[in-house]
Formats: C-alpha cells, sequence, structure tokens
C-alpha cells in the first residue's frame, strides 16, 4: 500500500511539472531545471470548491499562483459599475502574473473557481530570489510583461477607430485577459456606444448582426460570447 501511494505521489509531481511547463513563464526549461527550482523554492498547494474564491479584483498580488488543475472564471468590475466582465478561464494557466510587480500590485479581476481547482502558489520574495536566477525564466517573464504592454498600447491606439464591429471587438480584447474563448459582458448599450465613441444605433445594428451570424448570444444587458477568436476573425476589413 504504501509503495503504491509513493508512485501516485510521484506520478502527481510529474503531472504537475508537466503542466507547470507548459506555461509560458517556463517554456525552454527542461525537466531537470524546473525540478531544481522547486526543490529550493516553498510551494503552497490550495484546493478550491466550485464557487470559492482564489483572489478578489483590487487585492494586492503577493505572489504567482499557478492554476494547474481545473476551470476558473474571472469578474471584472468597472470602476464605475458600469460593466463587468467574465472569463473562462483552463488549467494550466498563471493570475495576473503582470500583477505582481509595480507601483499598483494589485489584481484587476476576481477569480472564482468553476470546478474543483488546484493550485500552486509561489511567494513575491521567492519569485525575486530564487527563480529570478534563471535566465530563462528572467526573459520569459520580460517578454510576458513586454507583450502585454505593447498588446495594450496597439489596443488603445485602435479603440476609437474602424468599423463599430472593430471597436467592439477592440474593447473586448483590451480587457479580456485571453482573446480566446468564452465571456460575458454585461453592459447597457449606451455605455457599450459611449466607451466605443458610437452611437447606440450603431453598436445594437452591428450586435443583432453578430447574433444574426451565431457569433454571440443578446438577452437583458447581457453579450454571451462563446468564442471571441471567432469572432475577431469574422470582423469586416
Amino acid at each position: 500500500m504504501l509503495k503504491y501511494n509513493l508512485i501516485k505521489l510521484t506520478r502527481m509531481q510529474e503531472t504537475m511539472y508537466e503542466k507547470l511547463l507548459l506555461l509560458p513563464l517556463f517554456q525552454g526549461l527542461c525537466m531537470e531545471d524546473l525540478t531544481a527550482i522547486i526543490e529550493k523554492v516553498k510551494l503552497h498547494f490550495t484546493k478550491y470548491k466550485p464557487g470559492e474564491y482564489l483572489v478578489r479584483q483590487n487585492e494586492t498580488s503577493g505572489s504567482l499562483i499557478f492554476i494547474i488543475q481545473g476551470k476558473i472564471c474571472s469578474e471584472a468590475v468597472d470602476s464605475h459599475n458600469r460593466y463587468t466582465l467574465y472569463e473562462t478561464l483552463d488549467a494550466p494557466t498563471v493570475l495576473e502574473a503582470y500583477s505582481l510587480l509595480g507601483m499598483h500590485p494589485q489584481y484587476t479581476a476576481s477569480y472564482a473557481a468553476l470546478t474543483e481547482v488546484s493550485s500552486v502558489t509561489v511567494d513575491k520574495a521567492a519569485v525575486l530570489s530564487e527563480l529570478n536566477q534563471y535566465e530563462i525564466f528572467r526573459l520569459n517573464y520580460l517578454n510576458l510583461l513586454s507583450n502585454r504592454a505593447q498588446t495594450l498600447h496597439h489596443k488603445l491606439w485602435n479603440t476609437y477607430s474602424g468599423t463599430t464591429w472593430q471597436k467592439i471587438v477592440h474593447f473586448l480584447q483590451l480587457r479580456c485577459t485571453r482573446p480566446v474563448g468564452e465571456k460575458k459582458l454585461f453592459i447597457r448599450m449606451e455605455d457599450l456606444a459611449t466607451f466605443i465613441d458610437d452611437t447606440r444605433i450603431n453598436v445594437s445594428k452591428t450586435l443583432n448582426e453578430m447574433q444574426n451570424r451565431g457569433l454571440l448570444t443578446l438577452s437583458r444587458k447581457a453579450i454571451q460570447i462563446p468564442h471571441l477568436e471567432k469572432l475577431s476573425a469574422q470582423c469586416p476589413r
């Protein structure tokens, strides 16, 4: 029985390592490097039941949280409560690695478990003192931060340009963690029109066209998008 449990534990560790290596922060590292890192760094393992929150929006980020199993939902609320955006995220993923550093190290969204979720947490001090010693990890982290800054800069410049369809897509992409997957946006039509500097009539007409093409579903103050990448791909030029 003891031998069986040891084999099971070893396999669980191997699975966790494999999932961590899939994340952008660890890409390029071999299993031996990751094993050496984990031996030096204190890891915190946590399990969450469906409905439990991992973190709340505006909480201070003091660690990197890696989701290695399960599915979570992010909930981002506008500072003036004009909209709420929900996203579904699958493991493996890391929660807002970009929020760990900077002048305002706070989470920009809340994250809750949709299924049973397993996470691994590394404290900020360990990230800076241990993980940062590995050049590949350091470069991956810098690339992640740079790519996010460049993407946001590009999207900000394009928020108010193009067709109404393009502006709606840019609005969503600017606020989403990932440009793919399921999204749900709660917003009034007139508020969306104000955000993208367009008319309510144009926004209503475009959203109905998107719905007619099967790209989203409209209900009272809610826009359900099963695949944001498909909505983006069919954007008229």
